[in-house]
């Protein structure tokens, strides 16, 4: 059974949707790993956007379809970093959730000594606040769209190992915090498969609740096939009062590069998920006929994908 069907018309956004204004004149190379809300009937993606010069922009476009996307003439504007002492290289591959009003945007932050997981607060995708800075080398932070027992929850990939001249890891993690800025202690989640497609892991869009629990698209790379790594994304299911607790995990993967699209670019064979989303009116997502998933190809261009919460969950079966 095929779980997720590919949009037509991918990919539906390329380097050549995005202005020279969003990227200070100078041509983009790539658009990729976009984060993804659905907020009152309009879909916003919030695009990482590399130039020609290898600087990397957060750049926000909407949509009244989900297919068929504007992109600002600007750049999201980041207040906050210039102000922690130390030099930010890159902010991205973020992801999107809205919680009392405000949307919050966790990123991957490049500092000198490796990578950092940041939170920011936004109102309008024009800037961006940020309100924390981790302090170990991690990537792959997500937000759950909800507090959990009066607490925001977090999932990370601590940075442990290389793989392919960078850091890496292959254990999700998770933590918990009243206020955003301390956060508590880190508590494993799950870990990857070696010598599977799920070596080294990382946490995808933010989870949705469903009445069998947190479903959790991932991210999964096989490094063992030494040519090249090949990214793929999986689904587990967490426990929906203590989600640090795994009920379920898919043992294969339910989306793998196969188009021209996502084996050929920056970098080949990849397909990163980084937004799914689903009717907000619904409040049995399982009835939802649409999900749409966004997520990166290759490293090169934005791509969609749709299925429904139950081929999701029937996965577990």
């Amino acid at each position: 059974m095929t779980t997720f069907n590919r949009y037509s018309k991918n990919p539906i956004i390329t380097r050549k949707d995005i202005p020279l204004s969003c990227t200070n004149g100078i041509e983009s190379s790539s658009v990729f790993n976009p984060g993804a809300i659905l907020d009152n009937g309009v879909f916003h993606l919030l695009l990482r956007v590399q130039s020609r010069q290898r600087k990397t922009f957060l750049t926000h476009c909407s949509s009244t379809n989900g297919h068929d996307f504007t992109v600002d003439a600007q750049s999201v504007k980041i207040n906050g970093i210039n102000e922690l002492g130390f030099e930010i290289f890159h902010v991205y591959d973020p992801r999107i959730v809205k919680i009392e009003d405000v949307f919050l945007v966790s990123a991957a932050v490049d500092v000198e000594e490796g990578c950092r997981t940041a939170i920011f607060s936004t109102k309008d995708f024009k800037e961006m606040d940020l309100i924390h800075m981790g302090d170990i080398d991690s990537r792959n932070g997500v937000l759950f769209p909800e507090k959990i027992n009066g607490h925001y929850c977090l999932l990370d990939r601590p940075n442990n190992q290389f793989a392919g001249g960078v850091m890496s890891g292959s254990q999700i993690c998770f933590s918990a915090s009243t206020d955003l800025v301390s956060w508590g202690r880190s508590v494993p989640v799950m870990s990857g498969n070696h010598h599977y497609w799920d070596e080294l892991i990382g946490a995808g869009p933010p989870p949705i609740r469903t009445k069998e629990g947190w479903l959790l698209v991932y991210h999964g790379v096989a490094t063992h096939f030494m040519s090249s790594n090949i990214y793929q994304a999986g689904v587990a299911l967490l426990d929906i009062d203590e989600p640090h607790k795994i009920l379920a995990r898919c043992p294969a993967n339910i989306f793998e590069p196969r188009e021209s699209y996502e084996l050929t670019g920056q970098v080949p064979n990849v397909v990163f998920p980084t937004g799914l989303l689903v009717d907000a009116s619904s409040k049995n997502p399982e009835n939802c006929n649409e999900v749409l998933m966004y997520y990166g190809a290759a490293d090169s261009s934005v791509c969609l994908a749709k299925t429904t919460i139950q081929k999701l969950l029937d996965c577990f079966k």
